[in-house]
């Protein structure tokens, strides 16, 4: 299937397609008219890429999926190595969290101080 059929068939962006090949996470073959050509097995491997994706991992942390990206990843147990990599992604995400709580605490006095309406700044919004 070429490129476009691919993007239709897994509702990825032709640009991110040529992407993931860029980071070898996805192979296609040229056609005689230089077409990237993808076999089947392509919807699968896209449709794991975008689930890992939609999970907070990376594209580096998914580029140390390999050949598990072929199967029915979302149903299968995952390796310790797998788990690893999804801990030390989801210490990141606390990480970056927390970070943002503490800035978004800061402004938040700053401009009730400034505005002097505390209610304009409550942790809802």
């Amino acid at each position: 299937m070429r490129i476009g059929e691919l993007a239709k068939a897994t509702g990825a962006t032709t640009r991110a397609l040529r992407f993931y090949e860029e980071r070898g996470l996805l192979s296609s073959a040229r056609a005689l008219n230089g077409y990237r050509m993808y076999d089947e097995q392509a919807v699968r491997r896209v449709a794991n890429i975008r689930y890992l994706l939609d999970a907070g991992l990376t594209l580096e942390d998914i580029e140390h999926f390999g050949a598990c990206l072929d199967g029915d990843l979302p149903s299968s147990r995952p390796s310790e190595a797998m788990l690893d990599i999804a801990r030390r992604r989801l210490s990141v995400l606390d990480d970056r969290i927390a970070t943002l709580a503490r800035v978004r605490g800061e402004l938040a006095e700053r401009l009730a101080a400034a505005s002097g309406d505390r209610a304009a700044v409550s942790p809802s919004g």
